[in-house]
Formats: structure tokens, sequence, C-alpha cells
């Protein structure tokens, strides 16, 4: 099944922007560009950046940090555990590998 790119025109405080996006990944974007909006209109909000650059730049450094910060349940950190996954993978692919040459 062809995963085609889309260009789609998006809003975002007010400024529009077309970007380019596979069409599995449409609605993941359009939740992106939501949060974003929200973000950069709580700043704005705040009256305490006037400029539209400084508020997407606030508003990066505030959704970075919240991703760095992010923990689960009873404090997991999930870029160890997504490191994790990928180290899984390799050993799980190494072993398929070695398998594959006994037959």
């Amino acid at each position: 099944m062809s995963n085609s790119t889309r260009s789609l025109d998006v809003k975002i405080l007010d400024h529009e922007f077309r970007v380019a996006c596979p069409e599995d990944e449409r609605a993941e974007l359009l939740d992106s560009v939501a949060y974003l909006d929200k973000k950069m209109r709580e700043i704005r909000d705040a009256g305490k950046i006037a400029s539209v650059e400084r508020i997407a730049i606030m508003a990066a450094l505030n959704i970075t940090h919240e991703l760095l910060t992010t923990k689960v349940g009873g404090g997991i950190d999930l870029a160890e555990v997504k490191r994790r996954m990928h180290a899984m993978q390799a050993t799980v692919d190494t072993a398929l590998v070695d398998q594959d040459e006994l037959f």
C-alpha cells in the first residue's frame, strides 16, 4: 500500500503554513499543530513576549522540556525505555539472522 505525501495547509498562531505530510501521519500532524498553536497562544496571551519568532522559540523550549522530562507510571523515563527497546530489537534481529543460518 502506497503512502503518498501530500501538502497540508495548517494555521498556527494566525499564520498559515503549507507542510508536506504522509497520508497516514495526517492525524498526528494535525494534533501536533493544535498542541503547538495552544502553547504559542498561552505564551502570547501571558503578554510577556510580542514577536512571533520569540513566542515560537519559547514554545519549542517548553515542549522540548516537557518531552525530556516526561515520566509515566512509577517514574519510568520514556527515552530510556526507547533506548532499551532498540537494543532488544537489535538482539532479536541478530538472533533471527543466526537462526536463519541454521536452515
